[in-house]
């Protein structure tokens, strides 16, 4: 028969269940994972069948009664350092569903709002399309597998127990600003173009008062957004690509990461 003390089964349990909690909280905001039509018990499941999976390889985690408040604490602060490490990745369709938003409010779409039940928010129909077009990218270039490995090798790069004080938050705080940033830099040619369109507009109505601009200037605004759209979706792969490839670097690096 095998016996076991009851160090070896707390610490059984360690490798497993801490892993857990941290997969879990990067699961609860990651692209893909963190959608409402996923349902949590497939998330818990998930999570539960990859610290299963990769618990008996990882670094030994310290031994800590389960039951106790220290316990408590640590679980806490693995589902923080998991849920942090899965927002920088969500950032990625938050630039999307803003790049979406800037360019209907520009062909006069701004109204037509989709909602989304499953995650309770309202997007605009193009920030609704582009937020599926670049799930649907993120997997095809298995951007998932490389977040999944970085949640996996944070147990080495940050070890559980090392609490959250010294991890670079303000990193995080500035990937804020890199959002608006890059959802900007990727609206600006077909803004600028329905800037020109509006100014032309403007010089007509002007010159032509009797004209009825309105009932004119909307179709062609609209049809000339979505020819602006086009022209820009041809090189948003290769951006997005960019984009992917920064926030999975920024990722490894919030947890000790080399760059």
């Amino acid at each position: 028969m095998f016996a076991f003390s009851t160090e070896e089964i707390l610490l059984m349990i360690g490798r497993i269940w801490w892993p857990f909690f941290r997969i879990a909280g990067a699961f609860a905001l990651m692209p893909f994972f963190s959608n409402g039509h996923v349902p949590v018990r497939v998330k818990v499941l998930l999570a539960f069948f990859l610290a299963t999976l990769v618990g008996p390889v990882l670094p030994t985690p310290p031994p800590v009664d389960p039951l106790s408040a220290h316990a408590l604490l640590i679980a806490f602060e693995q589902l923080a350092v998991g849920a942090m490490m899965g927002l920088i990745l969500s950032m990625l369709l938050h630039i999307l569903s803003m790049l979406g938003q800037m360019l209907s409010m520009q062909m006069g779409l701004a109204m037509s709002v989709m909602n989304d039940p499953a995650n309770g928010v309202n997007h605009a129909l193009l920030g609704q399309w582009m937020v599926m077009y670049g799930t649907l990218l993120f997997l095809a270039l298995d951007g998932h597998l490389v977040a999944l490995g970085i949640v996996v090798e944070s147990f080495t790069l940050w070890p559980i127990g090392s609490g959250v004080q010294e991890l670079p938050l303000m990193m995080l705080i500035m990937k804020f600003g890199w959002t608006f940033a890059m959802a900007l830099m990727l609206a600006i040619p077909a803004v600028m173009a329905m800037l020109m369109v509006n100014i032309t507009f403007g010089v007509l109505n002007k010159s032509a008062p009797t004209l009825n601009v309105y009932s004119l200037g909307f179709p062609l605004a609209m049809m000339l957004g979505l020819v602006s759209i086009l022209i820009s979706f041809s090189g948003l792969p290769g951006r997005y690509t960019d984009l992917c490839l920064d926030a999975l670097t920024a990722m490894h690096q919030f947890v000790g990461g080399t760059p």
